[in-house]
This record gives C-alpha cells, sequence and structure tokens, in this order.
C-alpha cells in the first residue's frame, strides 16, 4: 500500500523522545543503555580533536564562505578520488551545517509546494516531516523483501499509476536507515536513468557510507552528474554534535543553494569545518571503530533470532536492526516504553519509520560499546523470558 500526504497523521515516540527520557532516567540514577539515537559512542577522531584545540588555542573563529572553506571543499574532493576513483570539481561541494541542512536547502532549491517526492517507507522520519513541513506531498513506497528493500523504477512506476500523483524527486538513502539496506550500483544506476527520463530530480542520501558490511557501496556520484548527494561528518566520522556535512551538486544547482545558504545559515560552522578537514585524513583510526560495529552485528545476528526477535530486513550497512516484534506485541510504541521503564533499554518503535506498519517493528541502534550492546541484550532476553 502507498501512502501520500502532505503532513504525517502519526505522533510518533520519536527517537529524540527516547533519548530524552532515556537522560532523563540516567540523571535519576538508572542504569539506562540507549539503542535508540544512531550515535556513535566513540569520540570524534583524534586529528581532528587537536585541529580544534589548536584553533582555538588561536582563537579565530568567524564566518565562512557561505558552501564552505576552499581547504575543506578540496579535501573533500580528495575523499571522492581516494575512495571512488572520481575527479570532482571542489566548486561543486556545499558545505552544510549537518545534512539536516542539506536535505533543507535540497528540498527548497529543487521544489515548489504541492509537488511530489517519493521515498522509502519504513525510511528516516525527517524527510517526512521536512517535506510535509515545506508544503511537499511526501509519497512513501513500500520497501519490501520483493523490491530488495530499495526503491526500484518499478515500485516508482506503480506509486504514480496507482495515485495518479506526477513525481518531482525520489529520495534514497544507501545504507538507509533503518533497515540496513545497500542498494548497489545496479539499482543505483537503474534509479539514476529512470530519473534522467523522466526528468526527475533524484537525492542520494549516502550518510552511513563507510559503514556498509555486506553488498556494494556505491556512490550515485559514479553514475550520473546529475545526482544531488547529501553526506555527514556524523555517522562514520563520529562527530554528531560538530553539526558538519556536506552536498555534491550539479553545476547548475550550485549558486542557487548558494543564495538559500546564505540566508538561512550565513555558514557552516568554522571550528566543524576544520575539525572535518583533519577527520578526512583517520581513516584507520575510523576503520577499528567500524571493526567494533561489525562485532556488535556479528553479537545481534546471533543472539536476536535466539530471543524471538527477527530482524524485518537485512543488516547489511548503517549501525541498525530493524526487528520485527509482532511475536510480543502490536504495539511497538508501548513495548519500547516499557522496555526503558522495566529494564532500561531505550530503543526506538517502527512508528517513528513507518507509520502504517511499524507498530509491529523496533529499531536497534548497535554504534555503542560492545560490552553495553551485550548487556542489553542479556536484559531484553530476561524480559521477554519472562513475558513482557
Amino acid at each position: 500500500m502507498f501512502s501520500i500526504s502532505k503532513r504525517s497523521e502519526v505522533e510518533p515516540f520519536h527517537a529524540m523522545d527516547v533519548l530524552a527520557e532515556a537522560t532523563k532516567r540516567r540523571a535519576g540514577g538508572h542504569p539506562v543503555i540507549s539503542m535508540a539515537v544512531g550515535q556513535p559512542s566513540h569520540p570524534a577522531p583524534q586529528a581532528a580533536l587537536q585541529a580544534a584545540r589548536e584553533a582555538l588555542a588561536e582563537g579565530r573563529i568567524g564566518y565562512t564562505d557561505a558552501l564552505g572553506t576552499a581547504r575543506l571543499k578540496s579535501a573533500l574532493a580528495w575523499h571522492y578520488r581516494d575512495r571512488h576513483g572520481l575527479e570532482i570539481d571542489p566548486a561543486r561541494i556545499a558545505v552544510t551545517t549537518g545534512s539536516s541542512a542539506g536535505f533543507n536547502l535540497a528540498f527548497l532549491s529543487l521544489f515548489d509546494p504541492g509537488d511530489a517526492v517519493a521515498i522509502a517507507r519504513p525510511g528516516y522520519p525527517a524527510y517526512r516531516n521536512i517535506l510535509g513541513a515545506l508544503g511537499l506531498k511526501v509519497v512513501e513506497v513500500p520497501v519490501t523483501a520483493e523490491t530488495h528493500f530499495t526503491l526500484t523504477p518499478e515500485s516508482l512506476e506503480a506509486v504514480q499509476k496507482e495515485s495518479g500523483v506526477r513525481l518531482k524527486g525520489v529520495l534514497l538513502a544507501s545504507p538507509a536507515n533503518p533497515t540496513g539496506t545497500v542498494t548497489g550500483r545496479e539499482g543505483l544506476k537503474a534509479l539514476a536513468d529512470y530519473c534522467a527520463t523522466h526528468s526527475i530530480a533524484f537525492i542520494s542520501d549516502e550518510i552511513y557510507h563507510g559503514l556498509t558490511f555486506a553488498g556494494e557501496e556505491a556512490s550515485a556520484l559514479e553514475l550520473t552528474d546529475e545526482a544531488i548527494v547529501i553526506n555527514s561528518f556524523s555517522k562514520y566520522y563520529c562527530m554528531t554534535g560538530w553539526r558538519i556535512g556536506w552536498m555534491v551538486l550539479p553545476e547548475r544547482l550550485v549558486r542557487p543553494i548558494e543564495r538559500v545558504a546564505q540566508s538561512l545559515y550565513i555558514s557552516p560552522p568554522e571550528l566543524s569545518q576544520i575539525a572535518a578537514t583533519a577527520a578526512l585524513g583517520a581513516s584507520d583510526e575510523l576503520d577499528r571503530v567500524k571493526a567494533s560495529y561489525a562485532a556488535n552485528r556479528d553479537l545481534l545476528l546471533d543472539r536476536l533470532p535466539k530471543i524471538g526477535l527477527t530482524p524485518a530486513s537485512p543488516m547489511d550497512g548503517a549501525f541498525y536492526a530493524y526487528l520485527d516484534v509482532s511475536r510480543f506485541t502490536n504495539d511497538s510504541m508501548g513495548f519500547a516504553k516499557r522496555m526503558l521503564a522495566e529494564i532500561n533499554v531505550a530503543a526506538t518503535p517502527g512508528l517513528d519509520f513507518d507509520p502504517l506498519e511499524g507498530h509491529r517493528t523496533l529499531r536497534l541502534s548497535y554504534a555503542g560499546s560492545q560490552a553495553e550492546i551485550a548487556e542489553a541484550v542479556e536484559r531484553v532476553a530476561g524480559w521477554l523470558r519472562q513475558g513482557a
């Protein structure tokens, strides 16, 4: 079933609400383990921290160009050459105040109120909420085993035929939140070609790049110069609170994006840009962090099915387990609230990601420490055995 709306009709127990309640309980002395929010437990890379310290010691932090410093944009261009074999003109790169600003800038620059934009269901709730707040039609396309848990040209054709809408945009995340789906090169190319043929803007969310455990990690930039790519230092680079991300744009969109960015944000924070530039050279340290996620993933893949929590989609990328909890409940929101209150383990109910089917699913983040993940699983196992 397809879902088309201008605003969400559901008020879910959002991941940030879970975080707030978990923080409140922790402050009250409860031994809370949070698997609710996609936040790495590892600090920013040492090189980034040292660069920030030196910049603070100099004391000259101020505005930069609206689309970021030349140094960071050049470093990002080097990143694409090193990781993907691509020659990206630094002028096509826009540094943003987190990926959230990138989505705002893309939506404002590409679409007019009433335009229809397709996203996957289940999917990251901020897509739905930001699009709706801007007066755009949110077309939620179900992704299932039949579609390999990703958008396809066939599913986009079907939603337009069934609803009578004409899509102006398609937004795809790979690796995806919450499903962990990795859309490989062939699938990305099919979407990029379909969008080009039908004059549909193609936005590729690549903020979990670097965190692929199975399948083929490819950037849309390898397939087309017309994709709008959004990325971030929050996940692989462990820099959530620094609020720094970037976009790679077709040349024709650089100036329109710059004009909107100047008005909304003035510039990304300079201190974060300095730290991010250094972080791009810290792959050895960050790959060790990724290895810890892989160990957590292996633990969950082994233990969760044994306690009755079956992954609802493959855990191929990002750092989430999206679980089918229908054996225990048809109210994932109430389930998550009770789990936090009774055993001090925080998770995010599926309604946050899927307003239609999410009452039967739950998302766990495994970006925490290995000891915490193991302890959380044992708590949940005992709780379920007691008839939760």
